[in-house]
């Protein structure tokens, strides 16, 4: 059986590398014929398609009472998304922040992690267990009220994203514009082989994880966190090795925000998710992250080669952390 996982695993890695090369295609040549600029695609169709695995898996747990799985698959994704993809596409290439992720993404994606840990660090006090020894005992939760609050921020944000579009179109050479039918046949395609193989990864990944006794939230933040965001590696160290770099960093931001309001939003507005004090450690590791890559991004408008090898190794650190927590 090991044998069989590990070939739905590799499968599923080749699926996700074709897919993301496809994927990467469309939406280029989308925000051409469209004149809209490449960091706006990144924020939204790029990062709404390779947040779908998050969203299966976060809305499955939430459904399957997998509490464990579907807060910390969120907060493990951002994590990785920040210090793994982002380090890994300036290692290969320097990647240059547009002013507009300085004043408006990154800010609303911080702004949004400190929100939701604040909720549920308020959940945990009044039920007077933040501080049990019990990393794993159940102590708070993400309520349906707060699931509604940031779907509405969300649903707020993209308004804004599309007025703002609008206003500022790209211009672009008429000569590059591909058919439109082709620009969503091969993002669908792409999509496609995205989720499918997203999905064989986690699977594949999960059940290697359980033969070798790792707890549930250990899968959720690690095994189950990566392999969900295996599309957003793959999408944006493509975009990167194409020079579509502004759609390397929309993507990442732009998945980080969309799992933060969008996908936990619609968990705890379907079933409201418990939080464990693990979670919550969880959380104010992501939010330190969160504004120790901002730092980086103000260094010379980029994230350098040098930033991008101290990225992985913070990712590994926190990895050894939460394994020996």
């Amino acid at each position: 059986m090991l044998f069989f996982h590990a070939m739905i695993l590799t499968v599923g890695f080749a699926a996700l590398i074709k897919g993301a090369d496809l994927f990467v295609d469309g939406s280029s040549a989308l925000a051409k014929f469209f004149k809209v600029p490449g960091v706006i695609i990144g924020l939204t169709i790029v990062a709404l398609g390779t947040s779908a695995p998050e969203l299966a898996v976060s809305t499955s747990a939430a459904l399957q009472g997998s509490n464990e799985i579907a807060l910390s698959n969120v907060v493990g994704s951002n994590i990785f998304n920040l210090l793994c993809v982002l380090g890994i596409c300036a290692i290969i290439h320097p990647v240059p922040v547009d002013a507009s992720f300085l004043r408006r993404d990154f800010p609303i994606s911080i702004a949004a992690t400190f929100f939701i840990l604040i909720a549920t660090s308020l959940s945990t006090i009044l039920s007077g267990k933040l501080f049990c020894l019990e990393m794993e005992q159940m102590a708070g939760n993400v309520s349906r009220g707060t699931g509604i609050v940031i779907l509405l921020a969300f649903l707020s944000y993209m308004a804004y994203l599309i007025h703002d579009a609008k206003k500022h179109p790209e211009e672009r050479d008429e000569e590059q514009h591909q058919p439109l039918w082709k620009c969503f046949a091969l993002i669908a395609l792409g999509l496609a082989f995205v989720i499918a193989g997203g999905q064989s990864v986690v699977f594949g990944a999960k059940e290697i994880a359980r033969a070798l006794g790792m707890s549930e939230t250990l899968i959720g933040l690690t095994v189950v966190a990566i392999g969900t965001s295996l599309p957003e590696l793959a999408t944006s160290v493509i975009a990167a090795r194409k020079g579509e770099t502004g759609l390397a960093v929309g993507n990442v931001i732009g998945s980080n925000i969309f799992n933060l309001l969008f996908i936990l939003g619609i968990s705890a507005t379907i079933h409201p998710i418990g939080v464990n004090a693990a979670s919550i450690y969880d959380l104010i590791i992501l939010a330190a992250v969160s504004i120790l890559c901002l730092a980086f991004s103000y260094t010379r408008k980029a994230i350098t080669r040098l930033e991008g090898v101290a990225m992985i190794c913070i990712y590994m650190l926190c990895v050894i952390f939460a394994a020996i927590r």
